[in-house]
């Protein structure tokens, strides 16, 4: 991407340099997205492990106040729209764990890789379109320079109903 292109995309505070990738935690409040209370495992697991420079973030769920917030299976119960806006909440969850393991979000320099889980019908096939909704909050606050990798899937359920569940590993 050129310099001038990234001026653009990240076009804003004084404080970020040219061709700086946006900080996660700046951007958030920049964007005015408050992050849900952080979830809480489901079973006998941890929400967030680090690695190295790597932390990987359990799948989390579209949760609002620890409460599905969506639920159904996506081409049946719920749009495409909602499905979108399902993977956006959980990826907000994810960020919320990222959140409680570090305190402060900008210590995070990019998404590696996000993966997405979708309950759908046997005839839907716009998964990739659903999971954008997880991949576009990233973009936002990472930058499009940052990119990640994904993969996306559709199953026949998910633990509590859930239709979506993302899952992350972020570099530190």
């Amino acid at each position: 991407m050129k310099q001038s292109e990234r001026e653009k995309t990240n076009a804003a505070p004084e404080e970020r340099t040219i061709g700086e990738l946006p900080r996660a935690g700046s951007r958030l409040r920049e964007l005015g997205v408050v992050l849900p209370t952080p979830p809480s495992p489901l079973g006998a697991y941890v929400e967030t492990s680090r690695a190295g420079s790597l932390l990987f973030v359990s799948g989390t769920l579209p949760l609002v106040d620890r409460k599905l917030a969506i639920s159904g299976r996506i081409g049946k119960d719920l749009s495409l729209s909602q499905g979108q806006e399902a993977a956006r909440l959980a990826a907000l969850n994810a960020l919320a764990a990222a959140k409680e393991y570090f305190g402060d979000l900008d210590k995070i320099k990019k998404l590696v890789k996000l993966t997405v889980q979708l309950v759908t019908t046997e005839d839907f096939s716009d998964h990739a379109a659903v999971a954008d909704g997880a991949s576009n909050l990233f973009v936002q606050l990472f930058g499009p320079e940052a990119g990640h990798v994904r993969v996306v899937y559709g199953v026949y359920s998910l633990p509590v109903h859930t239709p979506v569940v993302v899952e992350t590993i972020f570099e530190l």
